[in-house]
């Protein structure tokens, strides 16, 4: 278990974090998303030691890692964002050199070996030198340096970043299947893969956490409203204020207009579907609808709305 506690993290008048609070259950897939600046990767190098707060506690399986840093950096496998890897050394010595480094050799370093390169599947690299190996291999040996000594909690900043799809794929797929044992963090920039990925999202903004949940109580929760996206011809903004005033639930977000037309945004309650009479509104306005398309809230319109900076 990870406990954050009213952490903070100030780089002089910058206040990077601020007071944040959360906790991770073992067996928890959680994805942590920011825009950039917004302090994702400050927050991981807090709970992994290696930056100190400014204030606050991480506390991971009950021990403050400011007073048991190294007993709890035994205890989780961290792959940062820039991945640390020696293209000079193959992959063979690297993961025992990491081994080593951890207190791992002879037959434990020869188990922890064979397991990381099964999980990973990185049998077919094993005496490559790194400098050769492809962008998803890299990220695989990577992967392989944070679990070599088979940690309980995996922290991952963007483990996806530069792959191809078939890549990506590969990796989500390990994530997922580490994540029935393991306690697991990441963050990505890469929303649909956070979606496919992870039990639960949390989202930072400007050092403050504004939201924390499933995609679904997410959704749910925070923006329970539909979407409705209409192209209107031979009306005028009058003639949609109007229209706003004249159908209950009915909310205008923005309106522009371009080469004759009109493309207004509205919002309406799920229980409160406006579009009959909209179109009935619209015909006794004789307006021309060109299109009407609805939506519901998805992960990226939260995540815009969470962290857009007011203009």
């Amino acid at each position: 278990m990870i406990q954050v506690k009213n952490l903070s993290k100030n780089y002089g008048d910058v206040k990077a974090v601020k007071s944040i609070n959360f906790e991770i259950n073992d067996g928890e897939i959680v994805g942590f998303l920011g825009a950039n600046g917004a302090g994702k990767s400050t927050t991981l190098k807090m709970i992994t030691g290696y930056l100190t707060p400014t204030d606050g506690d991480v506390i991971v399986n009950g021990l403050d890692i400011q007073e048991h840093q190294l007993e709890v950096q035994k205890q989780i496998g961290y792959l940062p964002e820039l991945n640390p890897l020696y293209g000079e050394m193959k992959v063979y010595d690297l993961l025992e050199f990491t081994a080593n480094i951890r207190g791992i050799k002879g037959k434990k370093f020869r188990e922890a070996l064979v397991r990381v390169l099964e999980q990973c599947s990185l049998k077919g690299v094993i005496h490559k030198q790194i400098s050769d190996c492809s962008k998803g291999y890299k990220q695989r040996i990577g992967l392989a340096c944070a679990m070599i000594h088979d940690p309980k909690i995996l922290i991952l900043d963007e483990p996806v970043t530069g792959l191809d799809p078939n890549q990506i794929v590969e990796i989500r797929e390990l994530i997922k299947s580490l994540g029935k044992e393991k306690l697991v963090l990441m963050s990505s920039h890469i929303l649909q893969e956070i979606q496919l990925t992870v039990d639960r999202i949390i989202i930072i903004n400007n050092g403050e956490i504004v939201a924390d949940g499933t995609n679904e109580e997410l959704m749910a929760g925070f923006m329970g409203n539909t979407q409705l996206s209409v192209e209107l011809k031979n009306c005028t903004n009058e003639g949609i204020d109007e229209l706003v005033a004249t159908i209950p639930g009915l909310t205008l977000n923005s309106v522009d207009q371009k080469n004759g037309s009109h493309f207004a945004s509205f919002e309406y309650a799920k229980d409160e579907d406006p579009r009959e009479s909209l179109f009935n509104h619209a015909v006794k306005s004789n307006w021309v609808i060109t299109e009407m398309t609805s939506h519901t809230a998805g992960l990226e319109s939260i995540f815009r709305t969470l962290t857009m900076e007011e203009k």
